[in-house]
């Protein structure tokens, strides 16, 4: 492969892209951990937490796409893109959609289930959200395994796109997390 750095991204995708990130992943450990804990202030504590920082990650995710949108990513080096097979570049993009879609996905399910099961999201204990679907405890069992399954979907599209860009960075040693701003460019 080439020693020259490919094209970085804009600074403000790397940084919509890394606060997006740790976003996920500590709503992501959060809510595995809440779950099982016993019905207490904390529970309930961690439970407001996890929905204010969906509706973040929800924002972030608008702000990220209508960036995208109006932005174009660099194109992949074309050394590397001669080298991926067509199949990794069918994941590559796959996956890339499929995170898309659960970055909005999920927390509209999330907001969707805490309406139906009548708990309506109050953004920082102030600002009162408006309930996505009247209160139903049919409903809410039906967007309940909607909202965690997706979750987890988005959990494993987020490890096969970690797995790919250390397959890139140790393995072909292509250089194109620096792209990220990881790595020396």
């Amino acid at each position: 492969m080439s020693s020259r750095p490919a094209a970085r991204y804009h600074p403000v995708s790397m940084a919509l892209h890394w606060l997006l990130a740790v976003a996920l992943v500590g709503m992501f450990a959060v809510g595995l951990y809440m779950v099982d804990l016993p019905f207490s202030p904390q529970r309930l504590q961690l439970f407001n937490w996890h929905k204010w920082a969906g509706v973040l990650v929800l924002t972030l995710s608008f702000v990220r796409l209508l960036w995208r949108l109006t932005h174009r990513p660099p194109a992949l080096p074309a050394a590397v893109e001669a080298a991926m097979p067509g199949w990794q570049r069918l994941a590559h993009q796959g996956t890339h959609l499929g995170l898309y879609i659960l970055f909005f996905a999920v927390p509209l399910l999330g907001w969707a289930y805490s309406s139906a099961s009548g708990f309506p999201i109050v953004l920082f204990g102030v600002l009162p959200l408006p309930d996505f679907v009247p209160v139903s405890e049919s409903l809410a069992d039906l967007l309940k395994p909607m909202h965690q399954y997706g979750a987890y979907a988005m959990a494993a599209l987020v490890v096969l796109h970690v797995a790919g860009a250390l397959k890139h960075q140790f393995v072909d040693r292509d250089r194109l997390l620096a792209r990220m701003g990881l790595g020396r460019s």
